[in-house]
């Protein structure tokens, strides 16, 4: 099975931390270039410094700020100028949490324009150098709500479900040149995002985190919360050579929890 990523270029949006992080750490090791989009400059350095390199890759990244896609537009447009980029990993952190009859249509616009706005713009900067290349992987970190609604992430539910349309009609457009497009649906991995959701979860129902935690390990049929390298592992293959007949698809990552097919 060729899971090679040697002279591979790849974007990865959100990639200071947790999942995105996790992932560009994966796909350097299978020999890719890597190039790593955030807002903080600082912790992207830091985040460049745990790339491996031994393959003798070349890693760079480059600062944009998600809720506003114009910079995320000037930034994939410096990149593609200098480098063709055959991996692209859409990734940013979720809308924030709360019912859905709580919601403003600003939070809608909000979550619309950083998620699926940012994913169009960065997608149709680099399909054309994916085309040139025959080969093309756009790889979509979204989540288990696109099957099942997750409760108290009204807007998240909805904006994940948009972009998994919008994937999923990507996918069928350019597939006929060797370009891929999936969705990975992380289900409770342990980041800072899911800290959060931790914290939250026992202020509001006044318990203490360790029994939301259990009660949440007591919903995954493997009985344990996900580590972020879980997700950057699919996302690794899906960007691989041995994934190229898989397009369309959203994979969920979550331990078996999500209780549909």
């Amino acid at each position: 099975m060729n899971l090679s990523l040697t002279n591979k270029n790849a974007v990865i949006c959100g990639s200071t931390q947790g999942i995105g992080l996790a992932t560009a750490i994966v796909l350097a090791g299978l020999g890719a270039n890597c190039i790593l989009i955030a807002r903080n400059e600082e912790s992207l350095i830091l985040a460049l410094q745990q790339l491996p390199t031994d393959k003798g890759q070349l890693h760079n990244y480059a600062v944009a700020d998600f809720s506003k896609p114009d910079t995320v537009k000037g930034v994939i447009e410096k990149i593609i100028a200098a480098t063709a980029v055959q991996i692209l990993i859409n990734n940013s952190g979720g809308p924030k949490p709360g019912p859905i009859v709580d919601a403003s249509a600003s939070d809608f616009q909000e979550a619309f324009s950083q998620h699926l706005i940012c994913n169009q713009i960065l997608t149709t900067a680099v399909l054309p150098g994916m085309k040139t290349a025959k080969y093309g992987r756009i790889i979509n970190v979204v989540s288990t709500s696109i099957r099942t609604p997750l409760a108290n992430l009204g807007v998240s539910n909805t904006i994940r479900a948009a972009v998994a349309s919008w994937a999923k009609t990507l996918a069928n457009e350019v597939g006929k040149d060797h370009i891929t497009v999936n969705n990975v649906l992380p289900g409770f991995i342990r980041t800072k995002r899911y800290e959060s959701l931790l914290k939250a979860t026992a202020e509001k129902e006044n318990i203490p985190q360790e029994a939301v935690e259990n009660n949440f390990v007591n919903t995954i049929p493997l009985a344990r919360i996900g580590e972020a390298e879980d997700i950057g592992n699919m996302i690794a293959f899906l960007a691989s050579p041995a994934a190229a007949y898989i397009t369309g698809t959203s994979i969920p990552v979550d331990g078996g929890r999500t209780p549909v097919i």
